[in-house]
Parts: C-alpha cells; structure tokens; sequence
C-alpha cells in the first residue's frame, strides 16, 4: 500500500513578533535665570550647576551641559546617579541629548559627595575617553568640572582637555 502526500500548500503558517517602539524627545524644564554669557571659565559653570546635586547630594550625580556654537547654555542634562563614590558612564550616556538638542558642544560637570573635587582615576579615563567620542561625533568636549563641597576641578585648566 502506497502512501498518500498530503498537500499542505494551502495552509500558511506565520509568526507574529511585536517590537515595543519608543519616541525620543526634548523636555526643557526651567530651572533658573542666568546671566546671557557663555561659560568660558570653571567658576561659571560652579556658579551655572548651583543646585544641581541638591536633589541626591550622598550620590555623584552627572550632568551635560549643551552649548551652542557661541558656547551658550542650551540646558543641563543629568545623564546618571551614582554611588557616594562612582558613577557608570559612558559615551552613548553622554552625547544622546547633545545629538537630539543639536548641541555644538558639552561641558561635562559632576559632583563628588565626599567634598574633594580633586579628580579619581576612574574621572581621568572616562574623561579621556569622552573627549575621544566627542571628536569622532564633532561634538566639542569643552571642559569637565568637578564640583566639591566649595571649590571645583577642571581639566580644561589643568591642561587636560
């Protein structure tokens, strides 16, 4: 006895996937006046993140400063939270807003819960490593200003951007 194929052809089979699709966008949120002028030097942007760490002052905090192309604030960005005494960061972390608020250039600015602004190790290669990223995407890395408990420390005045 032989037997029969069956004829499956008029059946289709198909798999359904969903993706979840998220929209990015800008939220400006008015956190104080400043005087119109660009922060040229690190005493402007202690005086520009005034507050800024007061929401989580036991934790390093990051935030990015967008720049236009006179070097005026755009806005400031918390980019992460950290521990009392690290922060993950990386460039991806850091140039997502600059890229979506069409930033010509950043400040990258951080606090140091301890008071010491003087900068770790771990500040000095993620600092480097940033400055890297920000050439390959043109986005200019104008300083990185760490803020202590009345003092700051910037790599752009130390020679080190």
């Amino acid at each position: 006895m032989h037997k029969s194929k069956r004829d499956y052809s008029h059946i289709i089979i198909t798999k359904i996937t969903t993706m979840i699709i998220y929209e990015t966008k800008q939220v400006y949120t008015k956190v104080g006046n400043i005087d119109a002028t660009n922060l040229d030097c690190p005493q402007k942007v202690y005086e520009y993140m005034d507050g800024a760490f007061d929401s989580n002052p036991l934790q390093e905090q990051v935030y990015v400063i967008l720049l236009n192309r006179k070097n005026m604030p755009i806005s400031r960005e918390q980019v992460t939270i950290g521990t009392t005494s690290s922060c993950l960061l990386d460039p991806s972390t850091v140039f997502r807003p600059a890229i979506l608020a069409g930033a010509s250039a950043i400040i990258l600015s951080h606090n140091h819960p301890s008071g010491d602004p003087s900068p770790s190790s771990g500040d000095m290669r993620v600092t480097k490593k940033i400055v890297e990223a920000g050439k390959v995407l043109d986005i200019d890395v104008l300083d990185h200003v760490i803020i202590g408990e009345n003092d700051c420390y910037s790599f752009q005045e130390k020679g080190l951007i």
